[in-house]
């Protein structure tokens, strides 16, 4: 049976959970994707899922296969999709999700000189911190910051982003300045509802935020520009990416701190697609030119 075939469908199958739903999505047979798994694990050798009639698991064998399957396909799709975009010209409506910070400050920018290049491709942005599901089709991009977990999609980094904890002058001033992670109990932490760095009573530092600081505050939000301007107003102390806080930095509204322990690393900046055999001129368009922009002449340069 077809060697990559049988790829998509297990890399599929270990997506969903499912050989009846990569099945469905790769519209075949539940049958015939079970044949095609069946072959690959005679050909390897190996068993690659644990089956019950209920669960799909991957093995050990099954897990380190993955990787090298998503990895094999990844390279598949992006050589065929840069013969197909060269022969076809990008038109239509592209819909792609952006955290909503990152999409007013760099993406947004970006898009009056898409358009000059593009002029028949219609953007949609939607820009929200909540992540959206690539997979239900209602969705053909999404830029994502942070360490990626295991999935049928691929990912094309952008950049990298750091994280800073920082305050105003004028709370500085009233309450003093921390110098150790420690000192930060004492102080007004105002917290980020949707980061793995931070809880309502911890945040992470170290560079895989292994080291829990117990902090406290007055103030949450899911949405970084409300904790600046908050901080901007001498409420507390706020732990954001640089690239939310950069500009403030810059005009001296807010103060980096160098505390004892080295912030967590925030991971890179993705921008995520569906592994489609040949995804659609529109979105090979963005996906270039957003790699392009990000690393020819980096908008991110003072956030890496």
């Amino acid at each position: 049976m077809d060697r990559i075939t049988g790829m998509r469908v297990f890399a599929r199958a270990a997506g969903d959970g499912s050989l009846s739903a990569a099945a469905r999505h790769l519209a075949m047979s539940p049958a015939m994707a079970t044949k095609h798994v069946n072959a690959l694990e005679a050909r390897l050798g190996v068993k690659l899922f644990h089956r019950s009639t209920r669960q799909l698991r991957l093995t050990e064998a099954g897990s380190e296969y993955l990787e090298a399957c998503q990895r094999i396909l990844a390279e598949i799709d992006e050589a065929e999709a840069a013969v197909t975009s060269q022969q076809v010209k990008a038109s239509g409506l592209l819909r792609m999700a952006v955290p909503l910070s990152f999409g007013r400050g760099f993406i947004a920018p970006l898009m009056p000189h898409f358009a000059r290049r593009h002029p028949e491709v219609t953007v949609e942005l939607g820009l929200s911190d909540a992540q959206v599901d690539l997979l239900a089709g209602q969705w053909d991009l999404a830029i994502r910051i942070g360490r990626l977990v295991d999935s049928p999609l691929v990912a094309r980094k952008l950049g990298d982003s750091t994280m800073v904890v920082c305050a105003s002058p004028d709370y500085l001033a009233g309450h003093g300045t921390p110098r150790r992670t420690g000192d930060l109990a004492g102080h007004n932490c105002l917290g980020y509802t949707l980061s793995a760095m931070q809880d309502r009573k911890h945040w992470r530092f170290g560079e895989r935020g292994d080291i829990r600081v117990p902090v406290h505050g007055n103030l949450l939000a899911n949405n970084g520009d409300a904790l600046m301007a908050a901080a901007l107003g001498g409420q507390g102390i706020i732990y954001q990416p640089h690239f939310i806080v950069a500009d403030a930095l810059d005009r001296g509204g807010l103060v980096a701190l160098q505390l004892d322990r080295p912030v967590a690393s925030l991971g890179g900046i993705h921008v995520l697609y569906p592994a489609d055999r040949r995804p659609p001129a529109k979105v090979r368009a963005m996906i270039d030119f957003l790699h392009d922009a990000f690393t020819r002449a980096p908008p991110l340069n003072r956030a890496v």
